[in-house]
C-alpha cells in the first residue's frame, strides 16, 4: 500500500535517528533500530566532518619566506645541507641550484638514477648529522678566476654555467659548511648548521626538472622540502598542507562536477560541465553588470588575426615561446591570440577621437590561447586556454590618476563580492630598459602612487620592477587559509600606442598619442574560478552556487509537488532541482556532499500548507517557509551578494 502523507520535518528527524521506510502498512526504520542509528550517525558524521574539516581555517598563520628574513635563511641554508648531504651519500651527483621557496627549498641534482622515497629518508638522517655537528657557515668573496678553477677541479659543469651568468663587475662568492663542502652562492645564511632544528625540517618529494626551464636541456632531479624555527611550526604547516589539499579545486571540480581536463583533446583545454558552465556564467553576469554600472563599454573581438597583426605588436618577436605556431589559411598566416590587447586597439584605430571623447572604457571577456609545456599544466591555475577579464582604458595623461584610482574602487568592488577583502599591493616602477621618455614616467608613476594614496592602501614600491613599456599595480588576495594569490594587475603602457600610432585630437587639433591602461581584476576566470572554489572549499556562498536550492520529497508521493515547487523558483529566476527519486536518506546525504546551500524537503505538512521545510548550510533547520517567501529570500541574498537566506 502506498504510504500516508507525513510532515517532511518529521521524516527528516526520523532519518537523522537512523532512516524510515514505508513497509507494509506502517512507516518502520529502514534497519533495525539501533543498527540503522549507528550506520546513519556514521554516514553524517563523515559527510559534517567532511564539511567542517574543508571550511574550518587553519588559524596557524606560517611566515612565508618573503615576510620572514630569519625563516628565508634557514630555508636558504637547508637547501645546501641537503645538497651536502646528498653528495656525501651519492657522490657522482652533480649539484645545479638550490633556492628557497615560499614555504620551503628545493635543490636540483644531475643524477640518472633518480631518488626513491627511502633515499629521502637516508639524506634526512645525513641532514641531521650535518647539523648536529654544528658546521660554520662561511662566506668568502674570490677572483672569478680562482672560482672557475675551484668549479672545474670538481668537475660541476652546471655550477660554471652559473659562474658566466654572473655579470662582469659583480662579486663572486662561495659558502662554505665547515671545511668539507662549499657553493657557488649570494646567500644569506644562518651562521652555523646548529642554528638549523632538524625537528622542524621534512624532505617532501621528488619531481623532474629540466635544467634552466628548457626542454632541450638535461632533467634532473628536484628534492623539495620544508623548514622552519621549530617542531610545532612544522606540525602546523603539515595541518595547512591537508587542509590545503582538502580544498584542492581539482579535487572538488570532479566531485561537485564543475570542469574536466580530458587529455583525449589536449592538456590545458578546460571542459566546463553544466554545473560549472552555470557558476561561470553567475560570474560573467556579475562582472558584464558591475563594468557597465562603472561606466564601461563591452566588446567582442575574434579568436585568431593575421600574423603581420603580432609582429606590428611585437609579441611575434617578444611573445613567441608562449604562442601557438601559425595557422596557414589562404597563403597568409594567422595566430590564435595570446592577448586581448592588440584587438581592442584596432577597434581605437577605426574611429576617431578628441580629447573631449576621452577616456574610452572598454572591457572584454576576452578568451586567449598560450602554449604551456606539458609538465607546467596545472588544473584550472595553468591552461592554454583562457578567459581574460580585460579591459584597456584610453585616457588624457591628466586623467591617469582618476582612471588608476576607479579601477582600484572596481578591484575592491568585485574581490569584496566574493569574500576576498585582504590584499597585497605592489606598485612596480622604471626599469634600466624601458620606452618613453622620462617626463612620461615620470607623471605615471606619480599618478599611480596618487591614486594608491587616495585609495588609502598601504603598498610597496618595486624599484625598477615595472614592465619596459610603463609601470603597474599589483594585488594579491588572502584566501581563508592565508594563502596569497597574485589576481589584479593596472599597467600603463606607453608602447603599443606608438606601435599601431594611434592618437587623439588635442585643444588645438593636434595629434596626441592617448595613454593606455590595461587592468584586470580576475587576472583569468578559469584561475579565480579555482581560487574561489579552494577560498569556499566548495561551500560557495548562496548567490554564487551553481545550484541554489534542492527540493528533496519524502517519497515519490511528493514528487509533483516537489517538480511544481522548483518550476515556480527556476521561472522566478532561482537555480533550484529536484532530488532524484532516491530514500530520502540518501537525498540529504548527496545534497550534503553537493554542498547545496539551501536544502528543502517536502512531505504532506507542506504540500498542504504550500511550504517548503527548509535547512540551510549557514544556520541548519530554519522550519516551514513559504515557497514564495523562500524565492524572495534567496533573491535578496543575490541582491546583496551574501551567504544569507
Amino acid at each position: 500500500s502506498s504510504p500516508p502523507g507525513r510532515g517532511a520535518m518529521a521524516v527528516l528527524r526520523a532519518c537523522a535517528r537512523g532512516g524510515v521506510a514505508w513497509r507494509g502498512n506502517r512507516w518502520r526504520c529502514a534497519t533495525a533500530p539501533r543498527a540503522a542509528a549507528r550506520a546513519t550517525a556514521r554516514a553524517t558524521a563523515a559527510v559534517e566532518a567532511e564539511t567542517v574539516e574543508a571550511e574550518t581555517p587553519v588559524p596557524v598563520q606560517l611566515p612565508t619566506s618573503d615576510e620572514s628574513p630569519e625563516l628565508l635563511k634557514i630555508r636558504h641554508t637547508s637547501a645546501h645541507v641537503l645538497a651536502m648531504a646528498v653528495q656525501r651519500l651519492y657522490p657522482e651527483a652533480q649539484v645545479t641550484i638550490g633556492p628557497w621557496i615560499e614555504r620551503g627549498f628545493y635543490y636540483d641534482f644531475d643524477y640518472p638514477e633518480g631518488f626513491t622515497p627511502q633515499d629521502l629518508k637516508k639524506i634526512k638522517k645525513e641532514m641531521q648529522k650535518i647539523i648536529k655537528k654544528n658546521y660554520e657557515l662561511r662566506r668568502e668573496e674570490v677572483p672569478r678566476a680562482e672560482a672557475k678553477a675551484r668549479i672545474e677541479a670538481l668537475q660541476e659543469p652546471y655550477k660554471l654555467e652559473l659562474l658566466d651568468a654572473i655579470p662582469e663587475g659583480e662579486p663572486v662568492t662561495i659558502y662554505h659548511i665547515g671545511e668539507e663542502w662549499w657553493d657557488l652562492c649570494a646567500g644569506p645564511h644562518v651562521a652555523s648548521t646548529g642554528e638549523l632544528d632538524a625537528r622542524a625540517i621534512e624532505l617532501e618529494s621528488v619531481a623532474g626538472a629540466y635544467w634552466r626551464g628548457s626542454e632541450e636541456n638535461a632533467m634532473l632531479q628536484r628534492i623539495y622540502g620544508t623548514a622552519w624555527e621549530s617542531k610545532e611550526q612544522l606540525l602546523a604547516y603539515k595541518a595547512f598542507k591537508e587542509e590545503a589539499a582538502r580544498r584542492d579545486h581539482r579535487t572538488l571540480g570532479k566531485a561537485l562536477d564543475l570542469f574536466s581536463i580530458q587529455e583525449q583533446a589536449g592538456g590545458g583545454l578546460v571542459f566546463w560541465h553544466p554545473k560549472g558552465a552555470m557558476l561561470r556564467h553567475v560570474v560573467e553576469t556579475y562582472w558584464k553588470e558591475t563594468h557597465l554600472k562603472r561606466g564601461y563599454e563591452l566588446l567582442v573581438s575574434p579568436h585568431v588575426a593575421k600574423l603581420d597583426l603580432w609582429k606590428t605588436s611585437g609579441h611575434a618577436d617578444f611573445y613567441a615561446d608562449g604562442m601557438f605556431r601559425p595557422i596557414d589559411v589562404d597563403e597568409e598566416q594567422y595566430q590564435l591570440k595570446p592577448m586581448n590587447c592588440p584587438f581592442h586597439i584596432m577597434i581605437y584605430k577605426d574611429g576617431y577621437y578628441s580629447y573631449k571623447d576621452l577616456p574610452k572604457r572598454w572591457a572584454e571577456l576576452g578568451t586567449v590561447y598560450r602554449y604551456e609545456r606539458s609538465g607546467t599544466m596545472h588544473g584550472l591555475f595553468r591552461v592554454r586556454g583562457f578567459t581574460q577579464d580585460d579591459a584597456h582604458i584610453f585616457c588624457l595623461p591628466e586623467q591617469i590618476a582618476s582612471e588608476i584610482k576607479g579601477v582600484l574602487d572596481l578591484v575592491e568592488e568585485v574581490l569584496s563580492s566574493f569574500g576576498f577583502t585582504e590584499y597585497e599591493v605592489n606598485l612596480s616602477t622604471r626599469p634600466e630598459k624601458s620606452v618613453g621618455d622620462d617626463g612620461i614616467w615620470d607623471q605615471a608613476e606619480a599618478s599611480l602612487k596618487e591614486a594608491l594614496d587616495m585609495k588609502g592602501w598601504e603598498f610597496v614600491v618595486d624599484e625598477g620592477g615595472g614592465a619596459f613599456y610603463g609601470p603597474k599595480i599589483d594585488v594579491k588576495i588572502k584566501d581563508a587559509i592565508g594563502r596569497k594569490w597574485q589576481c589584479s594587475t593596472i599597467q600603463v603602457d606607453f608602447n603599443l600606442p606608438e606601435r599601431f600610432d594611434i592618437n587623439y585630437a588635442d585643444r588645438d587639433n593636434s595629434k596626441k598619442r592617448p595613454i593606455m591602461i590595461h587592468r584586470a581584476i580576475f587576472g583569468s576566470l578559469e584561475r579565480f574560478i579555482g581560487v574561489a572554489t579552494e577560498n569556499y572549499a566548495g561551500l560557495f556562498p548562496l548567490w554564487m552556487a551553481p545550484v541554489q536550492c534542492i527540493v528533496l520529497p519524502v517519497s515519490d508521493n511528493f514528487r509533483e509537488y516537489a517538480e511544481e515547487c522548483v518550476k515556480t523558483m527556476v521561472a522566478a529566476g532561482v537555480r533550484a532541482e529536484v532530488g532524484k527519486s532516491e530514500s530520502l536518506a540518501k537525498l540529504i546525504r548527496n545534497a550534503e556532499k553537493a554542498k547545496i546551500p539551501v536544502m528543502a524537503v517536502v512531505g504532506a505538512e507542506e504540500q498542504e500548507a504550500g511550504a517548503l521545510a527548509v535547512r540551510t548550510k549557514a544556520k541548519g533547520d530554519l522550519g516551514m517557509v513559504q515557497v514564495q517567501d523562500a524565492i524572495g529570500r534567496i533573491k535578496a541574498a543575490v541582491e546583496a551578494r551574501s551567504d544569507e537566506f
